[in-house]
């Protein structure tokens, strides 16, 4: 697996910044500090900004806007957190990994078939921090499909971090299905006549699959928490409790996905054992033609080693037809080990 460029290097810091009012997006040209000022003016809605592979100055600025805590703007910056969710005081801070799957002609000539990126979000009553790193971890889709559902955006900041995990649990979905087909072909391949498949090409596969799981399973304590019936001014109102429903069908499909996981690992586990078990036989049968040929070997060896101690009486030595004799005896102990060891299969 692949760990996923921080940023695209054509990608601004800040990607977008709006404000949203009672679930429409307000005309005008916001930074996240004037888009703050002018929610806590109206006295409702809230800002989003997002941000992909920010500078430590352009995160920091936003963090004391938002007053985020410096361990909450330190796990922004730094990619590879473990999947989590977290209350501060004030707002909400989850971290989520995502996956993206890296296309292969062959997945025994592939050496990397998943790639991981990174998703926190930091939540208040009015505000919305989302910063992402990798290619595949892009957000605009889940900001347009909220802006064409303005009832649900009404909600507020919940319902950004309910789509943002659908997006990335549905993301999930595609990956695992891809890859289970390569284990699929590489299971076919394993079982093939004269297969090529090596231990190698089996635990290139369940690397990516271990990081998979350290992607996935994670989550499934987050989306717990979210879910339950939690009296908290930031998830509270009847919208968020709504929204908090929708949280399930989220925990499902990332169950489904991390049962999908623990399959492919056993799949995986067992193939290995298979080519395991082919290099054995594979093992046994080179033995046994070695063994064959060495018998074969050493009956000639036999016969002239007792011809060749050079004994005075030796009543062949003076025969007339000794040599020929000599010969005509290895070569039919010779063919008949031959004949033998192939009828046994040995050959």
């Amino acid at each position: 697996m692949s760990i996923a460029r921080l940023s695209d290097p054509d990608t601004p810091e800040v990607v977008d910044c709006a404000v949203y009012v009672d679930g429409e997006r307000i005309t005008g040209d916001f930074d996240f500090a004037t888009g703050l000022a002018e929610v806590r003016r109206r006295g409702k809605g809230f800002v989003w900004v997002g941000l992909c592979g920010p500078s430590s100055d352009v995160l920091t600025r936003i963090g004391d806007a938002a007053g985020l805590h410096a361990l909450t703007l330190e796990d922004m910056l730094s990619p590879h957190q473990r999947p989590k969710l977290e209350r501060y005081d004030g707002y909400w801070f989850a971290v989520m990994r995502t996956l993206g799957y890296i296309p292969h002609v062959d997945v025994t000539t592939a050496s990397d078939i998943v790639e991981t990126g990174e998703i926190s979000i930091a939540l208040g009553t009015d505000f919305v921090v989302t910063v992402r790193f990798g290619r595949h971890s892009k957000l605009t889709e889940v900001r347009r499909g909220l802006e064409a559902a303005p009832k649900t955006l009404a909600i507020g900041p919940l319902a950004v971090l309910h789509a943002v995990a659908d997006h990335v649990v549905d993301t999930y979905l595609d990956v695992s299905q891809r890859v289970g087909e390569d284990v699929d072909t590489l299971e076919e391949a394993v079982f093939e006549p004269s297969s090529k498949v090596t231990v190698e090409h089996i635990y290139m596969l369940k690397r990516e699959v271990v990081e998979m799981r350290r992607a996935v399973n994670p989550l499934q304590d987050p989306l717990i928490r979210l879910t339950r019936d939690q009296n908290d001014p930031l998830l509270g109102p009847d919208g968020a409790k709504t929204i908090r429903h929708y949280f399930r069908d989220v925990l499902d499909h990332q169950v489904t996905v991390g049962e999908r996981i623990s399959e492919f690992d056993d799949i995986l586990s067992s193939l290995v054992d298979a080519v395991a078990a082919q290099i054995q036989v594979q093992q046994n049968t080179d033995m046994r033609k070695i063994s064959a040929w060495a018998a074969i070997a050493a009956a000639p060896t036999l016969i002239a080693g007792v011809y060749g101690m050079n004994f005075r009486h030796m009543p062949e030595l003076d025969w007339h037809y000794g040599y020929y004799g000599v010969l005509g005896v290895i070569a039919a102990v010779a063919i008949g080990l031959f004949v033998t060891f192939r009828h046994n299969k040995w050959l």
